[in-house]
């Protein structure tokens, strides 16, 4: 006992106050006993501690997953069908584009070898009666070296078979001599590229004097003519 009656204060241990009557320490409400095995339906281990909201927001979280997989996979498609659209579209045009040059191209060289033809028509006359010689020879190989860079070719010559998509008849005669309509002189020559007619060649048709007949559309000969055969005797016809 101190001085004044006053009782000494109860020491603390680890924290908690102590029982003022025998001293010792207290233990918490809910505690189990030093020495007791422990309860497993209060005890669980800190990670497995969770709330009924965190199971909830687990049990959420796969579905929100698929949601999410399945979104992407929606966008990725549609990605994958505008590149495909855009790739197809760039491809057609880079096609109408070469097509288009290409036939830019072919209609300035075919325009200009057509204004070099009557330079080739002077040079041919001048050929026929020999006065290609010289510097004018020189010239007239250049210009025809021209046109054989741009890929056309003269066409026509006396002999060949008449063709009308080939030449223009300005002339007609006949002659034993041939079978065939043939255009036996060439007043002007043809060009062409490739398979396109620039000009047609203007020439001199001769036509056979007897030409041959058509084939005949009746029964070969040596062959009987058909007849309708006639009904068998005693047949009836019904009515």
């Amino acid at each position: 006992m101190s001085q004044g009656g006053e009782r000494p204060p109860v020491p603390e241990r680890d924290g908690r106050p102590g029982d003022p009557t025998s001293g010792t320490a207290r233990e918490p409400a809910g505690a189990q006993p030093a020495g007791s095995p422990p309860d497993p339906s209060t005890s669980r281990p800190a990670g497995e501690q969770m709330s009924e909201n965190e199971t909830a927001a687990a049990a959420a979280q796969p579905a929100e997953q698929v949601i999410d997989d399945g979104d992407l996979a929606r966008q990725l498609a549609e990605r994958t069908e505008d590149l495909q659209r855009v790739t197809a579209e760039y491809a057609n045009y880079r096609r109408r584009v070469d097509r288009d040059r290409t036939l830019v191209v072919d209609q300035a060289a075919e325009r200009f070898a057509t204004g070099l033809f009557p330079i080739v028509d002077d040079i041919e006359r001048a050929r026929d009666h020999g006065d290609l010689t010289g510097a004018f020879k020189v010239v007239a190989d250049r210009v025809l070296g021209v046109l054989d860079g741009l890929g056309v070719e003269a066409f026509g010559v006396s002999g060949d078979p008449f063709d009308p998509a080939l030449h223009e008849a300005v002339m007609h005669d006949t002659s034993a001599e041939v079978t065939v309509p043939t255009a036996t002189t060439v007043l002007r020559q043809g060009f062409r590229r490739g398979d396109r007619v620039l000009r047609t060649a203007m020439v001199a048709v001769t036509e056979p004097e007897n030409p041959a007949p058509a084939a005949a559309s009746g029964p070969a000969a040596g062959e009987a003519p058909v007849t309708a055969e006639e009904p068998a005797s005693g047949s009836t016809t019904s009515d």
